[in-house]
């Protein structure tokens, strides 16, 4: 990018500060949105809006069909995966939304098709190897009760493991509902099981420190001195990699991570007569398309008791 801004690279810049502070996404979002543009306008070398046009999509779509994807031991597996290739179309839509919006001269947004792929598999975990977790994350260290209240956590409400992360311990555990901040600041209520009360009130009693953070490390390094300590706040990835140890230990051979048990969480209230809306809701996505993916899963729960109950005549 160059330093003189051209009138294309400003109007970008105004898009992700409107996509920053307008529309209220994280900042990650905001840093994606740049990548996925600024490689478009490095492609595309123009200077104004209506320099965009379906013959430059067209190329920028082949451009990007034929770049190789992620490296494994030094070697390119394959090219771009066509999924990612939509995020670089996504973002320009959004970009052309914009535009169309501040009544700019450029190309439709609803020109830019995206890119056919197949349909998303679920990776999901059982009730049984969820329970053989359960079983091995037992004990009444400090440890075992916050992984117990992760877990418990986890498959009551179905978070993702950032706003499980985010949560402080000024919870009330007396309820059976909380309120958590999602993607794009929203707010929802979500609700917690008996079991997840239980599991976090004696994680909290047992805990001795001032921490604000309601998942915090334990390991002696880190507690040994508190007040040298800036934050002992879970991340998400310490998250993640306690649900893979715990996978390990229960025997459980799939990848597991705060996502399949989102999963599970949402297909499961699928099976049990949620309807639709009510799980997106408490899944906390902005377009119902998004929970569309568990039906998937569900209409072959419904094929089978469908095929049960209408079986082979006598």
């Amino acid at each position: 990018m160059t330093q003189n801004k051209t009138r294309i690279q400003s109007l970008v810049h105004q898009f992700l500060e409107y996509v920053e502070i307008e529309k209220g996404r994280s900042l990650k979002t905001v840093d994606n949105y740049q990548r996925y543009l600024y490689r478009f306008l490095d492609f595309a070398n123009i200077t104004e809006p209506q320099e965009i046009t379906d013959d430059l999509v067209r190329e920028f779509r082949l451009h990007l069909n034929r770049q190789m994807g992620a490296r494994t031991k030094g070697q390119h597996t394959s090219t771009l995966k066509k999924k990612t290739q939509n995020y670089y179309l996504i973002a320009l839509r959004s970009f052309l939304k914009y535009m169309m919006k501040r009544d700019i001269a450029s190309l439709a947004p609803d020109r830019i098709e995206l890119a056919k792929v197949g349909e998303r598999s679920l990776d999901l975990i059982s009730p049984q190897e969820l329970d053989r977790m359960f079983q091995a994350v037992r004990g009444d260290d400090l440890k075992s009760l916050r992984d117990t209240a992760i877990l418990e956590l986890l498959f009551s409400t179905g978070l993702r493991v950032s706003e499980l992360a985010g949560l402080n311990r000024d919870i009330d555990i007396s309820k059976s509902e909380l309120s958590v901040r999602g993607k794009g600041e929203k707010i929802r209520v979500v609700f917690i099981s008996s079991d997840a009360r239980d599991a976090l009130r004696a994680y909290l009693e047992k805990r001795d420190d001032m921490e604000e953070a309601l998942f915090v490390q334990v390991s002696p390094r880190v507690t040994k001195d508190l007040e040298d300590q800036k934050s002992l706040r879970l991340s998400p990835r310490s998250i993640e990699r306690i649900l893979k140890q715990l996978a390990i230990k229960a025997g459980v051979s799939k990848k597991v991570t705060p996502h399949v048990i989102r999963h599970s969480f949402a297909t499961g209230l699928l099976e049990n007569g949620a309807d639709l809306r009510s799980v997106q809701q408490m899944l906390g996505h902005a377009s119902i398309a998004t929970t569309q993916i568990y039906t998937h899963i569900t209409d072959k729960r419904l094929r089978e008791v469908h095929e049960k109950f209408h079986g082979k005549k006598k």
